[in-house]
């Protein structure tokens, strides 16, 4: 058996979803701030063919391995692993190769998905049972793994890309929202198991981020393709980024079980009041598309657990 490499001096983040467009930024933006990249997805480059060394970051030619070479090719560190987040086996494997390759792990940033935006009606039930097993499924196999690994680091982080949950968010597409809105209900959950744990609370944290604006990805092409003005109304997705590498520096304390909004976080805490920068259209005023102001779910009782039931056989009160 192959020994482990050694510890790793660089933090280790693992970035699932990652082979185009917001993921792949997130990805090479990690990488220069100094991080060890795992770039994990399902795409991978036919190995027949030759790589290209700048592909559309937003088509199918972007790959987990095109920006593995991306992010070397500019003097960092990144490592390629293919996964399908719809199988645990192939999730085990991603964080097993991931802690075999650097030994660490201290950053998780899921960013897979999958998208159908359509009424119940015109939601067939394989669509949506797919969105699910990609969407709140992966997510929960990926952290659940991810975990132990991450207890272990001086500073774990994990971002989850969902939405602040709000009813208007569910309208005519339900079954997408209820599989992202379950992925932010985990942020809630894990935060408060986080806070219950005196050896995690204050110093690891889980946040969701979702673009206050639309940002200019593989899935917003399609708009673009067909009318160019709809490009006016996107963001690059380097907006998003920006909002990860703040969440990232921020006190754990500050983001722990926070659902952000990208334009509203680099505002309140990185102090940006200009995001004429991030426009796809340079003049351009793009639409917001998320709400100003969102409801607050606490209760008045928010404090009292009630008689709290744990139905595990060990490990009680440990992530």
């Amino acid at each position: 058996m192959t020994p482990p490499s050694p510890q790793s001096q660089k933090p280790v983040a693992l970035v699932v979803g990652a082979s185009r467009g917001i993921g792949r930024q997130i990805a090479v933006d990690l990488g220069r701030e100094g991080y060890a990249v795992v770039v994990a997805a399902r795409t991978v480059s036919d190995p027949s063919k030759p790589i290209p060394t700048a592909p559309d970051p937003n088509s199918s030619s972007s790959t987990i391995t095109t920006v593995a070479n991306e992010i070397l090719a500019s003097g960092g560190d990144a490592t390629a692993i293919q996964v399908d987040v719809r199988y645990p086996e192939s999730v085990e494997n991603l964080i097993s190769q991931t802690i075999s390759k650097y030994n660490r792990l201290d950053v998780l940033v899921y960013n897979s998905g999958a998208i159908h935006w359509a009424s119940v009606p015109a939601t067939p039930l394989k669509r949506f049972l797919l969105m699910q097993r990609v969407n709140p499924e992966g997510l929960y196999a990926t952290v659940h793994a991810s975990l132990p690994h991450l207890r272990a680091s001086p500073r774990p982080r994990i971002i989850v890309v969902s939405p602040p949950i709000y009813s208007r968010f569910f309208r005519g597409k339900t079954a997408y929202a209820i599989g992202k809105v379950g992925m932010s209900v985990l942020t809630k959950g894990l935060a408060m198991d986080i806070d219950r744990d005196d050896g995690l609370r204050g110093r690891m944290a889980i946040t969701s981020l979702w673009p206050a604006v639309a940002v200019e990805s593989a899935a917003t092409q399609q708009f673009t393709r067909r009318d160019p003005r709809e490009a006016e109304d996107l963001r690059k997705a380097t907006v998003f980024s920006d909002a990860i590498l703040a969440i990232l520096r921020a006190p754990a304390e500050k983001v722990n079980g926070e659902l952000l909004l990208d334009e509203d976080f680099l505002r309140e805490y990185a102090g940006i009041t200009d995001f004429s920068k991030y426009n796809v259209v340079p003049g351009s005023n793009p639409r917001r598309i998320m709400p100003r102001k969102l409801p607050d779910l606490t209760v008045a009782e928010q404090a009292d657990e009630g008689k709290r039931v744990d139905t595990s056989a060990k490990d009680k009160g440990k992530l």
